[in-house]
């Protein structure tokens, strides 16, 4: 990224400050990214992958007489001009998406060493009898999220869902995006806040998922793209994943919280 000229600031998951490029003071974007998710799994070879998002900056902070900083890139996700992530497991997958455009996969090919698209204008499926979540947390649940999953393993109908989780957000949302139900990570009595990060973790997936079709929300039923973070690694509740999915977790969340 300094190499290329193009970013004026960088914020990453493993960086504590913002990373500002004052040899590039007329760059106009500003990266923001979790360059290894999942990285807790990587002695046991599970997928881990990385989250990026992309800002325009504004005119006033460009050029050499003036100065950016890291409030420069708290702003809402409904301002990222792209955003993605890419999976390394048994391939390498891109999933990339630009504001109020498609979502499309593409996968490396090795021979060519170069990403192929391979799956073009991806769409959620509505909805799918799948939730992704970690049960483990479920002692610091808050009441009508206890509810919510209780319904999905003990349904009426007789229809219980399937539990995948992986715990890698990047394995366990791509899984959502091909087969669709919901991916969840919900803010607890441990951690009010949530534990994933709004800049570079939830604004991003939130891009892709609602440009596929799907809804991306926080604990409180806000919408994850309208999130406004207070510093750079602020945190979230997550519930991301096929729109009727979600409209399912609105509904328990207004006849149970409270």
């Amino acid at each position: 990224m300094r190499g290329s000229g193009k970013c004026r600031i960088l914020v990453s998951e493993e960086e504590e400050e913002a990373i500002i490029f004052n040899e590039s003071p007329d760059a106009r974007y500003a990266v923001v990214c979790d360059p290894i998710d999942g990285s807790s799994n990587l002695d046991a070879g599970v997928s881990v992958g990385t989250i990026f998002g992309i800002f325009k900056l504004p005119d006033e902070v460009l050029g050499p007489n003036n100065t950016v900083t890291a409030k420069d890139v708290l702003r809402p996700g409904t301002e990222l001009v792209a955003s993605g992530f890419t999976m390394y497991g048994a391939s390498a997958q891109l999933v990339i998406t630009m504001k109020g455009g498609t979502v499309n996969g593409f996968t490396m090919d090795a021979s060519l060493g170069e990403f192929i698209l391979t799956h073009p204008n991806m769409r959620l499926p509505a909805k799918r009898a799948i939730y992704s979540v970690n049960e483990g947390n479920s002692l610091y649940w808050d009441d009508w999220v206890l509810e919510y999953f209780k319904d999905l393993k003990y349904p009426a109908d007789g229809k219980p869902y399937s539990s995948r989780y992986i715990g890698s957000m990047v394995a366990d949302a791509y899984r959502t995006l091909l087969y669709g139900g919901v991916f969840a990570y919900p803010a607890d009595k441990k951690s009010p806040k949530g534990k994933l990060r709004i800049l570079y973790e939830c604004a991003p997936m939130a891009l892709v998922f609602e440009n596929a079709g799907g809804q991306a929300l926080n604990s409180k039923m806000e919408r994850l793209l309208s999130l406004s973070p207070e510093h750079i690694h602020d945190r979230s509740g997550v519930f991301l994943g096929s729109y009727d999915e979600i409209e399912k977790v609105k509904a328990f969340h207004q006849k149970y919280a409270k």
